[in-house]
C-alpha cells in the first residue's frame, strides 16, 4: 500500500512539472560553430532526456561485452557449487541412511567439485567415520582444525575418536582446549567437568561446572553443586572441619533434599553445639525423603543424652512422617538400645508379615537381646534371607554401602537410594510370626486291604506277640460277605509325614505335635491288627 501511495505521489508531482512547464512556455537558442538552432523548451528537455537514455544503453551494452568473460566465468563456477552442493546432500543422507557406497561416492565428487567447502570435509570425516577408518577420520577433523569457522567441529570430532579409542588423555587435551576458545560448549564443559570428578579434583570441578551454567536448568545447576559441595566436605572431612561445614551448609541451602549433605551438615552442626539448626535441617530433609543416615544423625544431636532420650528423641521424628519404614526402623532400634523391648515390637510391627531383610535382622536382635531365644533368632535369620531387598545406594548395576558423588560410570549424582534391580518384583511366601492354631486333625483313615486266602495255620509267634487282642481261630472263606457286596475301595489318603527339623528350630509347623498324631494311630494299629487276623 505504502508503494502504490508513493508510485501515485510521484506520478503527480511529474504531472505537476510538465504542467508548470506548460503554463511557463519558452524558445532556447543555440548557436554553434555558424548553426543557429532554435526550438521550444519543452521539445529541447525531451530531446536531453533522450539522449541521456541512449547514453545509458550504450554504456550498459559497452560494459556487458568488457565483463563477459567473467561473468561467464561465475556461471561455471556457480554451476560448480550447485552440483557440490547437491554431492554434500546426498552423501549426508546415505550417511544417515547408511549406504557407505553412495556416501563415498558423494565425497569423492564433493571434494572433486568443492574442495574448500567446510562440509565437504565433514562429509569425507562422516564417510571415514561410517566405514570404520578412524585414521582418515582424524585427519579429516584436524583438517577443520585449522579453519577458523570449522575448528569447534573438528575438536568435537577428534574428542569422539578419542574416546572411541579409549584415549583418556587425548580426550582430555581436546575438551580443555575447546573451553579455552568456546567456556559455555556445553559437551566440552561437561567433559571438563567429568574428568575432574573422576579425578576428585572437586575445585576443578566446581570451576568447570560454572563454564556450564548457561547450558543448565537452574533447578540441575543447583543440584550438582550441591553434590560437588558435599563431596568436597567430605574430603575436607579429616582435614579442614571448618571449610567442611561450610561447604556442607552451601549445599544444603542449594539442595535440602539431599540426603548426604544434610546428614553431614546435622553432624558438624551438633558438634559445634548448633542442635537447634541442625535438628532444622535434619526433620526438613526427613519430611522429604526418610533416610537411615538422617535418623542416625538426629539420634546423635546430643552426644551426652541416654538411650531413652534418644528413643524420644526418634520417636518425634517418626511421627513427623507417619507410615513410613524408616522411622519405624529407625524408633525400633533407639528401643532396643534403650531396652524398650514392647516398643521395638510395637514399632516393627506392621512390617513383620512381610518384613524385609532390616526388618527380619532387626527382629532377630530383639530376640536374641530379650530372650536369648537361639531358635527364634534363626528362625528371623532365615525369614531375612528369604524376604525382600531394602533400598541401597544403587548407580549403574553396582551397589554401594555408602554414598558416592560420582557412579562407576563417571555420572555425577549418579547413586540414588533405592530397592537394587535384582530384587525388584521378587516376592517370598513369609511365615507368619505367631503360629496359627493347629486345624482339627482328622483320624487317618487306611482302606483294608484285598483279602488273601486264608492260612491253613496261624503262627503261635506271631499272636502271641500281640498284647492288644488274643488270637482268634481263623474264619472260614464262607463268613465273608461276597465279592459283588465289598464295598468300594476309599480314596487313597497321601500318609502324614512329620517334619523332620533342625535342632533348636520350631520350624513352620512346629504346632502339629505328637498330639495329632498320637490322634491318628489307634486307627493305623486296628487296621493292622485286621491285617493280622486274616493269617491267624
Amino acid at each position: 500500500m505504502i508503494r502504490v501511495v508513493f508510485f501515485l505521489v510521484a506520478l503527480a508531482l511529474v504531472a505537476a512539472g510538465f504542467a508548470w512547464f506548460a503554463d511557463r512556455p519558452g524558445d532556447i537558442v543555440l548557436t554553434w560553430m555558424g548553426t543557429r538552432v532554435e526550438t521550444s523548451l519543452m521539445v529541447a528537455a525531451l530531446a536531453v532526456l533522450a539522449v541521456i537514455i541512449v547514453a545509458i544503453l550504450l554504456w550498459s551494452i559497452l560494459r556487458a561485452i568488457v565483463r563477459s568473460p567473467e561473468q561467464v566465468s561465475l556461471f561455471f563456477r556457480h554451476r560448480r557449487a550447485m552440483k557440490g552442493y547437491l554431492a554434500i546432500s546426498r552423501g549426508l543422507i546415505a550417511i544417515g541412511s547408511g549406504d557407505l557406497r553412495l556416501a563415498r561416492k558423494s565425497a569423492d565428487d564433493a571434494g572433486r567439485l568443492s574442495p574448500g567447502d567446510p562440509l565437504t570435509l565433514l562429509l569425507n570425516a562422516q564417510a571415514a567415520q561410517l566405514a570404520g577408518d578412524r585414521a582418515a577420520a582424524e585427519r579429516a577433523f584436524r583438517e577443520m582444525t585449522r579453519r577458523d569457522e570449522t575448528k569447534l567441529l573438528g575438536l568435537r570430532g577428534l574428542y569422539i575418536e578419542a574416546h572411541r579409542s579409549n584415549d583418556a588423555p587425548a580426550a582430555r587435551r581436546v575438551a580443555e582446549e575447546a573451553v579455552k576458545i568456546a567456556p559455555a560448549l556445553g559437551w566440552a564443559a561437561q567433559a571438563v567437568l567429568d574428568d575432574r570428578c573422576a579425578a576428585s579434583d572437586w575445585e576443578g570441578a566446581l570451576a568447570a561446572l560454572e563454564h556450564t551454567k548457561g547450558a543448565l536448568e537452574k533447578s540441575e545447576y543447583r543440584r550438582k553443586r550441591a553434590v560437588l559441595l558435599t563431596a568436597r566436605a567430605l574430603a575436607l572431612n579429616d582435614i579442614d572441619r571448618d571449610g567442611s561445614r561450610a561447604a556442607v551448609l552451601e549445599a544444603v541451602k542449594l539442595a535440602p533434599d539431599l540426603v548426604p549433605a544434610a546428614a553431614l551438615a546435622g553432624r558438624r552442626l551438633a558438634e559445634t553445639g548448633e542442635q537447634r539448626k541442625a535438628r532444622r535441617i535434619l526433620e526438613r530433609a526427613w519430611e522429604i525423603s526418610p533416610h537411615p543416615d538422617l535418623a542416625e544423625a538426629y539420634a546423635n544431636l546430643r552426644l551426652g543424652d541416654s538411650a531413652r532420650e534418644r528413643l524420644a528423641r526418634m520417636q518425634k521424628l517418626a511421627a513427623k512422617v507417619p507410615g513410613q519404614l524408616e522411622g519405624a526402623l529407625a524408633v525400633a532400634r533407639a528401643a532396643l538400645d534403650a531396652r524398650e523391648f514392647a516398643t521395638a515390637r510395637d514399632a516393627l510391627a506392621p512390617y513383620v508379615s512381610a518384613p524385609t531383610r532390616r526388618v527380619a535382622t532387626l527382629m532377630a536382635e530383639i530376640e536374641e537381646t530379650e530372650h536369648g531365644d537361639v531358635g527364634r533368632v534363626r528362625e528371623w535369620m532365615g525369614r531375612a534371607m528369604r524376604a525382600s531387598g531394602d533400598p541401597l545406594w544403587t548407580a549403574d548395576g553396582v551397589v554401594s554401602e555408602r554414598w558416592l558423588p560420582v557412579s562407576p560410570n563417571g555420572r555425577l549424582d549418579g547413586f540414588t537410594w533405592r530397592v537394587p534391580l535384582a530384587e525388584l518384583g521378587v516376592s517370598r511366601p513369609v511365615v507368619e510370626v505367631m503360629p496359627p492354631p493347629a486345624p482339627p486333625v482328622e483320624p487317618v483313615v487306611i482302606a483294608p486291604a484285598p483279602e488273601p486266602e486264608p492260612a491253613p495255620k496261624p503262627e503261635p509267634a506271631e499272636a502271641a506277640a500281640d498284647p492288644v487282642e488274643p488270637p482268634k481261630p481263623a474264619p472260614v472263606p464262607a463268613a465273608y460277605p461276597p465279592a459283588a457286596k465289598v464295598e468300594p475301595k476309599a480314596k487313597p489318603v497321601e500318609p502324614v509325614i512329620p517334619l523332620v527339623h533342625v535342632p533348636d528350630d520350631p520350624g513352620p509347623d512346629a504346632v502339629l505335635d505328637g498330639d495329632a498324631l498320637r490322634g491318628a494311630t489307634p486307627a493305623s494299629g486296628d487296621a493292622w491288627q485286621r491285617i493280622r487276623k486274616l493269617f491267624h
